[in-house]
């Protein structure tokens, strides 16, 4: 146990641990401190000097985020001479930023512009002194964009991307007034590596990542009288939606997210939640075909496309352990076009299909050649949660106002197992409901409770039908990279593994509301979004996917049975290996 050290901050006794540092030893104190490059646990590097603080004894200032507290230490953190230098420091980072506030994706949750308000920061520079500054602009992935107009050079992006997915896909390039934050080598991202998880996005404490913006495509959309528009959301969604409107995290706002997509002019709702339930139908029975036909075993959930870049291109030598199922998102495009269509009396190419996701990878996804059919796509659209957030603002929607409704269309029903596929362990949980009782015969247990939690990798056995069954669930780029280590080396049978791109599955997604550096370290972010999609499973009638009738006839009306011709003709689909960096460049 470590010893207490007792210090004094801003005339305020506290007895903290001895490794605590000045910063969390002030906020034990009730004080609060301000930071900018600080991201606890992810970058610690005191770059921007913002967080300094007088220590009693000692001379000048000290970065608060980095020095450690000791005996007796006597801290002061709002004199003038600090007042004075954390302003100066934050005069020459707006130097070189450039102000787009009106139309940047950070409007409502830029740390930085909240530091200027705070201290009163003017803009110094000329338009014409800014004009003739070089920047970088990374805009060529279709998914993420780089802007270095309005970096700060504080390294979070940096190292997010290499504590949250073990790729180092960004870093500083070139040196002095020249540097830039981009992917190495100065290649763009889409030849980089990157799997488009946005851990980037969410670390960065301005908009100079972002995703790519489709808000436009969607306002088009919604006014052309020749189309109707048919959204589909994803389940992780309604637990984050309403921390764009002041709703305290871990609010369940589906109703009202609803009534607004109502407002907004969107014609049909076809939930994606409808389709998580199908893809259990359909990925369960790949399954069980692979278990009792000597299929490549263990099979691997394919929901979530930054996993799938990441196997694609770092390990491809496991490309048939993937099921061949869509995810749910490319599911609900191809049934928006074909089955939806039909029961419209609609071309689908006068139909637009609006994805909702809580996922930036999934504008990729969206794009891949595989996902369409008769000149179309699938999916023609995909806003993050964080975007659409935006266009309710800027249409002038009371969100905070609105009356809850039920979903509105033809396929918007679903059961408590589609809902939890937004958290970690929740695809697993939701196929081992249904596949336990087909293969048992008879009715089974509705909780698995060993696969849910935080932890990065969670492994169980199951007796099913006479055999055990090994499965295992895995989140975060890291984590899958030290999952493939473990594999090889305990040379376990494993028969199902679940993954996701972003640790926490679908609700801590790299397109879901931005939460700051200072609201992190209080809040578990993951807990509570996930607690939204759990009590929606708890209080639903229907908790396994082969219980939702709207799927049941969907296979009758038009789909056959599960891992029917036509099913697999429209649901299922292939992936193949791809190189990083494979045009270099000198």
């Amino acid at each position: 146990m470590l010893n207490q050290v007792n210090v004094t901050v801003n005339g305020k006794a506290v007895s903290v641990p001895s490794n605590y540092s000045i910063l969390k030893a002030a906020e034990m104190a009730g004080v609060r401190v301000p930071r900018l490059c600080f991201l606890e646990g992810t970058h610690e590097e005191a770059n921007c000097r913002v967080c300094v603080v007088k220590i009693e004894g000692q001379k000048g200032l000290k970065p608060s985020c980095k020095t450690a507290v000791t005996e007796g230490m006597v801290v002061t953190t709002d004199t003038k001479d600090i007042y004075d230098s954390v302003s100066s420091n934050l005069e020459l980072l707006a130097a070189n930023h450039k102000f787009e506030c009106w139309r940047c994706s950070r409007e409502n949750s830029c740390e930085f512009l909240d530091l200027l308000r705070r201290f009163s920061v003017d803009n110094h520079y000329s338009a014409e002194e800014f004009e003739h500054k070089t920047f970088q602009l990374n805009d060529t992935s279709g998914s993420m964009i780089i802007d270095s107009s309005k970096c700060v050079l504080c390294g979070r992006c940096v190292s997010a991307c290499q504590k949250e997915t073990g790729l180092g896909i960004l870093n500083f390039n070139r040196r002095g007034t020249k540097t830039y934050v981009g992917p190495a080598l100065f290649h763009n991202l889409e030849d980089a590596g990157c799997i488009y998880c946005g851990k980037c996005i969410q670390a960065c404490p301005t908009g100079a990542i972002r995703e790519k913006d489709d808000i436009k495509a969607l306002e088009r959309a919604i006014r052309d009288p020749k189309k109707i528009v048919i959204a589909q959301v994803a389940p992780a969604v309604r637990a984050a939606i309403g921390e764009e409107f002041g709703y305290k995290i871990g609010t369940n706002c589906e109703g009202q997210m609803f009534q607004a997509f109502k407002e907004l002019g969107i014609d049909e709702i076809m939930d994606t939640n409808f389709t998580a339930d199908l893809t259990i139908m359909e990925e369960g029975t790949e399954f069980i075909r692979r278990v009792q036909e000597g299929g490549v075993l263990p099979m691997f959930t394919s929901c979530s496309p930054g996993w799938i870049n990441y196997l694609e291109l770092y390990h491809p030598e496991y490309i048939p352990n993937l099921s061949s199922c869509k995810s749910p998102q490319q599911m609900a495009g191809a049934l928006i076009k074909t089955y939806y269509a039909q029961k419209l009396g609609k071309s689908p190419h006068d139909i637009v299909s609006v994805s909702i996701m809580p996922c930036v990878a999934k504008k990729a996804e969206a794009n891949r050649p595989e996902m369409g059919r008769d000149g179309y796509k699938d999916v023609d659209i995909v806003l993050t949660t964080r975007e659409i957030g935006r266009l309710i603002r800027h249409r002038g929607i009371k969100f905070n106002e609105l009356d809850p409704i039920k979903p509105y269309g033809l396929l918007a029903s679903y059961t408590g197992a589609a809902s939890i596929f937004g958290v970690t362990g929740g695809v697993m949980e939701a196929a081992l409901r249904t596949v336990t009782e087909i293969l048992e015969g008879h009715s089974t247990p509705v909780d698995f409770n060993e696969v849910r939690g935080l932890e990065n990798i969670k492994e169980a056995t199951y007796r099913v039908a006479g055999m055990d069954v090994n499965v295992a669930v895995v989140h975060g780029g890291r984590a899958i990279g030290d999952f493939f280590k473990l594999m090889e080396s305990n040379h376990k049978q494993y028969h199902f593994v679940e993954f996701m791109g972003c640790t926490g599955g679908c609700i801590n997604g790299g397109g879901q509301p931005i939460v700051n550096a200072e609201t992190l370290e209080k809040v578990d972010v993951r807990a509570r979004r996930s607690k939204v999609l759990y009590n929606i499973d708890a209080n639903n009638e229907f908790r396994k996917s082969h219980q939702n009738e709207a799927v049941q006839q969907l296979y009758k009306e038009f789909l056959g049975k599960p891992g029917s011709h036509v099913a697999h003709d429209l649901l299922h689909t292939h992936y193949h290996m791809r190189e990083a960096y494979s045009d270099k460049k000198e």
